[in-house]
């Protein structure tokens, strides 16, 4: 008796026409995996996975003393040795060859103390093998079908947040969250101060966080959040409304030429009466057209007044004892530091969807490949929290699928990578500041596959996200 291998008819008794085919179901994971298995197309560069962008986070490798450089050029998987059915029967693993061409860069110093290339070798080098995935969004390991599941994580980009002092008012936070690097968190307390935590290390006034960036003083941090405003002063009535006001230019003596004020001076009932008695006709204060009644919030005069730092220079080096034990020996130096945390893309890297993100929320036009954070980026924040405590804005509820993506089966692959190169990359270094002959030493030597094989093996066969397909 014959097979059928015709298809049924399919008779569909629903009385609601069908808006939409129904899609296949198995396209997230086949497509997932083909954005990390194929070269990033021209066109498609914002990808936030691929072999091109895992090595290029990775790459280049440079001893200490930088005599040696390696190089990517470029990878490639290869052909599958067996076939699935094969694997299935053998006990194998459907797997391909990991290939990358890298190219290593021999220095030397001239006497004009220039350098140059003395040498350069290139080769493709073998990485291990990376399992494939069927046409069912399967793979085959060790002869077992498994399953790569999908994983819910938070999006990375900016949470807003709120809760309730033991005293009744509200207290609000944000949250910095990168695909990779150090987690920011921004909190305003009950005093109406606003602190920075890196890393959940110890806290400091944001403001010194903002004078390490280059607003150095205090003039420069209040026209981030305010614009400025000259006020009439003739007479006593008009003396009493400016106090509490910030100044926003120096005043002297029109007489003496004495300075009478500083610049961010907090006017109070002593400087008030002065200025009316010198005969000071207006003076230009901080103010904003959506602030409280007083003419500006107290955050940022109250942060000021809590930081101990008066200078760029003083907040680097606050801030660098702060992520590091002990002083650094230079401003350069601690400037590096705090530049390294946040604006190296091989340190930090808030992806593309973290910056769409935040630039929805915070109305800034960073453009789309900018994936590390800006100075920007934090004067905005700052902002809006200083709105939230004025009552205005949204907070956001971090368990809303909104504020939640989907991390497919080719950028968990694609982590694991990163990670297997990250410990090649160490392994490299400390063999470059071993060889001392620059005329033995070859990318064999160097490159050691069975690190980046043997976390990528751990996943497939360990991990949670990898279980056995159900029969």
């Amino acid at each position: 008796m014959g097979t059928r291998t015709e298809p049924r008819p399919t008779l569909s008794f629903a009385k609601l026409p069908s808006i939409m085919e129904m899609p296949d179901l198995l396209d997230v994971q086949v497509e997932s995996f083909e954005k990390l298995a194929q070269p990033t197309p021209e066109s498609e560069l914002q990808w936030d996975f691929g072999l091109d962008r895992v090595f290029g986070e990775i790459f280049p490798i440079s001893d200490v003393n930088e005599n040696f450089t390696l190089e990517y050029v470029t990878a490639s998987l290869g052909e599958p040795k067996y076939s699935v059915e094969e694997c299935i029967e053998r006990d194998m693993t459907f797997a391909a060859p990991l290939k990358a061409t890298l190219r290593l860069i021999v220095w030397e110093d001239l006497e004009d103390g220039e350098r140059r290339p003395r040498d350069i070798i290139e080769k493709e080098v073998y990485l291990g093998d990376l399992p494939l995935l069927t046409d069912l969004g399967t793979f085959i390991i060790n002869g077992a079908e498994r399953v790569v599941v999908s994983q819910l994580h938070r999006s990375p980009g900016v949470v807003f947040e709120e809760s309730v002092h033991p005293n009744g008012s509200k207290l609000y936070s944000a949250r910095i969250i990168p695909f990779r690097g150090s987690w920011v968190e921004f909190t305003i307390d009950i005093n109406d101060i606003c602190y920075v935590h890196i890393d959940k290390k110890k806290k400091f006034p944001a403001t010194a966080l903002l004078r390490a960036f280059g607003y150095g003083n205090n003039d420069e941090i209040y026209r981030l959040f305010f614009t400025t405003d000259r006020v009439e002063l003739k007479d006593e009535a008009d003396s009493k409304k400016l106090i509490g006001s910030v100044l926003a230019e120096e005043i002297a003596d029109p007489e003496t030429g004495e300075v009478i004020a500083e610049i961010s001076d907090e006017i109070d009932d002593t400087l008030a009466g002065r200025l009316l008695r010198a005969g000071i006709p207006s003076v230009e204060i901080y103010t904003s057209e959506k602030a409280s009644a007083r003419g500006e919030s107290p955050i940022v005069r109250n942060t000021i007044r809590k930081d101990p730092t008066s200078s760029e220079e003083e907040a680097l080096y606050a801030i660098y004892s702060l992520l590091r034990p002990g002083e650094a020996p230079n401003v350069e130096t601690a400037r590096a530091a705090l530049e390294r945390v946040f604006f190296n893309p091989k340190r930090y890297d808030l992806g593309r969807v973290g910056r769409y993100k935040i630039n929805q929320r915070l109305g800034v036009a960073a453009p789309a490949s900018t994936t590390v954070l800006t100075r920007d980026d934090f004067a905005a924040i700052l902002r809006y929290l200083i709105e939230l405590s004025e009552s205005r804005g949204f907070t956001d509820d971090i368990d809303h699928l909104g504020n939640r993506r989907v991390r497919t089966v080719g950028e968990l692959i694609a982590n694991q990578l990163s990670v297997g190169l990250s410990r090649m990359a160490r392994l490299v270094k400390e063999r470059m500041s071993i060889n001392t002959d620059p005329e033995k030493i070859n990318i064999d030597d160097l490159v050691n596959a069975r690190t980046v094989s043997a976390v990528v093996q751990a996943f497939f066969g360990s991990s949670q996200l990898s279980q056995f397909m159900d029969q």
